[in-house]
């Protein structure tokens, strides 16, 4: 058995090849020249030079494989170029079943988002079903990702054995960039989360989000969504338990939406002419306010996804961030 995995240097993509491995299933990992492997040193795979953009690249990695994996996807919260998210996250993804359809692939299981999915913001949690609509997604990344999700549902009707899968928002190792999840926990590590919002996500460890993968190829259902999650938690809750991880105090105090917005909307304003990473992300503030809630029971049921304990999760995203240079020499009263 030999899978093809994008986004295989990605936070989730790093797992899947490595619970792949475990497995015995012979890996392939799609790398762009010049990537950082950083979260592949050590693993005996294939390392495959390509790109989204490039269908050659992507023809020749598929064939002979019996799995394909699309975790890769352009993951920022501000970007001063959207239509290359945009080309990246729907034609990247266009390319790659059209080559997994050429090549008759077993099974594909394409990552989506649970940003995608419909979801009423009031403490409700979503399901693969909600209603929604693209006017529904915030920022150029959900939207990309939205229509990216419909482009893959195209070829399913084509013929092609397709499953599709919705993260929440994983915790754990190997969070090397790190993703706007993971760099919450580093401020916080670093003391440079003074405050937060009233907001809440679902949380799941990314070991439990990349096993949810592999049995989405194994049993899931051709034509399905599954909500790859675990526990709805305010983010109140999430610094909490990080207080009681590392030692280090929670924040206490809770902002004001609207004054965020504006500050956000002035933070975009000054990026648009400096080009730089704005410190208050808008389409990350106009997130924040919904309680991004989901119910991962038909992965659970359908699939058997495991619910791994969030907080030993972000015990060892702790432990990775810590070993791996993303402190600023703080001392940290850390209780294992």
């Amino acid at each position: 058995m030999k899978a093809f995995v994008t986004g295989a240097t990605g936070f989730i993509g790093a797992s899947i090849v490595r619970e792949l491995l475990s497995d015995g299933v012979q890996v392939r990992a799609l790398v762009r020249s010049g990537a950082d492997t950083q979260t592949l040193q050590g693993l005996e795979l294939e390392l495959w030079q390509g790109d989204l953009l490039d269908c050659a690249s992507l023809e020749q990695g598929i064939d002979g494989c019996d799995w394909v994996f699309h975790a890769a996807a352009d993951y920022r919260l501000w970007t001063r170029t959207p239509e290359t998210m945009y080309r990246v996250n729907v034609e990247g993804t266009r390319n790659v079943l059209h080559a997994a359809l050429a090549h008759n692939i077993k099974r594909v299981v394409y990552t989506s988002s649970v940003g995608t999915l419909g979801n009423p913001g009031d403490g409700t949690p979503g399901t693969e079903t909600t209603p929604v609509r693209l006017t529904d997604m915030v920022g150029h990344y959900k939207k990309s990702k939205f229509l990216a999700e419909r482009e893959a549902e195209k070829f399913i009707d084509r013929g092609l054995a397709l499953v599709i899968v919705n993260p929440s928002t994983p915790v754990g190792p190997f969070d090397s960039k790190p993703t706007p999840t993971g760099k919450i926990i580093v401020d916080f590590l670093n003391g440079n989360m003074p405050a937060y919002l009233d907001t809440g996500l679902n949380l799941i460890a990314v070991e439990d989000c990349a096993r949810g993968h592999i049995l989405a190829a194994q049993k899931g259902q051709i034509g399905a969504k599954y909500i790859l999650g675990n526990r709805n938690l305010t983010l109140r809750e999430i610094f909490s338990m990080l207080e009681r991880i590392t030692g280090l105090p929670a924040p206490k105090v809770r902002l004001p939406y609207w004054p965020i917005l504006l500050a956000a909307y002035l933070n975009e304003g000054i990026s648009r002419i400096t080009g730089r990473q704005p410190l208050i992300p808008l389409a990350g503030v106009q997130m924040a306010r919904k309680f991004m809630y989901f119910d991962a029971t038909r992965a659970i049921t359908e699939l058997g996804l495991p619910q791994t304990s969030v907080e030993s999760a972000l015990g060892r995203a702790v432990d990775w961030f810590m070993a791996n240079g993303h402190l600023k020499n703080r001392g940290i009263p850390y209780a294992t």
